[in-house]
């Protein structure tokens, strides 16, 4: 059974940081597959956040996040990290990993692209 869950959300002043983690169990070939990080805040639809490729070589950020976020992730540890600086209160909402199906698909901003999410953590930014 594959799993991915993810930590480190809370309660955080706008201005502040918080750094997300989502760790694989089971046969999930984390190595090898694309990972991204999505969101979803009350009332709104789920919309991309970041994304990167099963090397790390390559990375895709919304533009609402772009030079605030930054993903990255250490395979021997199975983890994905999503560093969140100078956060905002609109960054309030529900954040989930996902696990891709490719090394690197043809638009990681797609949740057609991913197989299996985790339940999500919550990042609340007060103003």
């Amino acid at each position: 059974q594959v799993q991915y869950v993810e930590s480190g959300g809370g309660l955080v002043q706008a201005g502040g940081s918080l750094r997300l983690s989502c760790t694989a169990s089971g046969r999930s070939f984390f190595g090898t597959i694309q990972m991204g990080w999505f969101r979803q805040a009350p009332e709104k639809e789920r919309e991309f956040v970041a994304a990167i490729s099963w090397s790390g070589s390559s990375t895709d950020y919304a533009d609402s996040v772009k030079g605030r976020f930054t993903i990255n992730r250490n395979n021997a540890k199975n983890t994905v990290y999503l560093e969140m600086n100078s956060l905002k209160p609109d960054d309030t909402a529900v954040y989930s990993c996902a696990a891709g199906r490719t090394g690197w698909g043809l638009d990681p901003r797609s949740e057609a692209e991913y197989d299996y999410w985790g339940q999500g953590t919550q990042v609340t930014v007060s103003s």
